[in-house]
């Protein structure tokens, strides 16, 4: 069995050498393609591979078309859109992601370049604390308790929404819920964005929702850029001279953004979410360990196809 490692975006070092003791000592074969410019290399580098472990990389249906002996490809990392789920289904290929491994390296992100905006990007000029603010977390998984835990250290008031956690499990975490997307973002001055990008999802963080957001209110996205109605945030800036907008991944519209705006917004250079050591470390390990699972135990546990 060969797995392969694909990456544009390298795991670090130390998660590296950690997947192929995994994997080696496994009696596996364990194979490594880093930094690939062109998707020529990752066609030819998956041709014999069984697994095959990605981060932001695109697997396609013409990447599972040239992998003949392609079994499972695992997802470091929470999201999977990146993946062509109908073409692996089709081809009873499992697909896998490592959930929870980059939340708390996504949920520190937030909270800091919510600090970041609220003292003017650090520009010497008065800026405003978070304590005593009220953070609105879209979507109470695993990014979003961390976020929910950070926050309270900085004596925020948290509140969060999501219609798949009961209520009553988000109060259990003292945290207030929220029964409906609109009341979130009228009611809190920092919305925390980690919905996933899906048919549902895409485009529905528009105007009418965001232009109920109090005085100065700041949206924090660190899920995807996808998830946001570029169109309707520009108008509703425009309008507002209050609103902030900061993004762990640039959107398309991100020149106009930061000319208009200034200072009222801030994006990341790349996504940067899960770009920590721990966390390279931590979802490395946990999908070559659930590809040795699934080849010698049929677990499928993280099965999202």
């Amino acid at each position: 069995m060969k797995i392969l490692v694909a990456t544009v975006k390298p795991f670090a070092p130390a998660a590296i050498e950690k997947i192929k003791s995994i994997v080696e000592d496994r009696g596996y074969e364990f194979t490594l393609l880093e930094k690939y410019t062109d998707n020529n290399q990752l066609l030819e580098a998956i041709t014999d591979a069984d697994a095959v472990i990605i981060r932001s990389d695109k697997i396609t249906n013409e990447v599972m078309n040239a992998a003949k002996n392609l079994k499972i490809v695992v997802r470091a990392g929470a999201g999977y859109d990146n993946v062509d789920l109908d073409s692996a289904r089709a081809k009873d290929i499992v697909v896998m992601n490592t959930p929870g491994q980059n939340s708390n390296a996504v949920a520190e992100l937030a909270l800091g370049m919510m600090v970041y905006m609220a003292r003017n990007k650090f520009n010497g000029k008065p800026g405003i604390e978070l304590k005593d603010k009220k953070i609105g977390i879209h979507a109470y998984g695993n990014v979003g308790k961390n976020v929910s835990r950070i926050a309270k250290g900085f004596d925020m008031d948290v509140y969060a929404y999501d219609p798949f956690v009961a209520n009553e499990d988000i109060e259990a975490d003292g945290v207030t819920a929220i029964d409906t997307v609109e009341e979130l973002y009228s009611t809190c001055d920092y919305v925390s964005l980690h919905i996933p990008a899906n048919k549902h999802t895409i485009k529905s963080i528009n105007y009418d929702l965001l232009k109920n957001m109090p005085n100065g209110g700041t949206l924090v996205n660190t899920a995807r850029k996808e998830v946001v109605d570029e169109d309707g945030l520009f108008r509703l800036m425009e309008e507002r001279g209050d609103i902030k907008y900061i993004s762990d991944i640039a959107p398309d519209m991100r020149e106009q953004f930061e000319d208009r705006f200034g200072d009222r917004v801030f994006f990341t250079p790349k996504k940067m979410g899960a770009q920590t050591a721990e966390a390279n470390i931590n979802a490395g390990v946990a999908a070559a360990k659930q590809i040795v699972r699934f080849f010698e135990e049929g677990d499928v546990t993280f099965k999202v196809n």
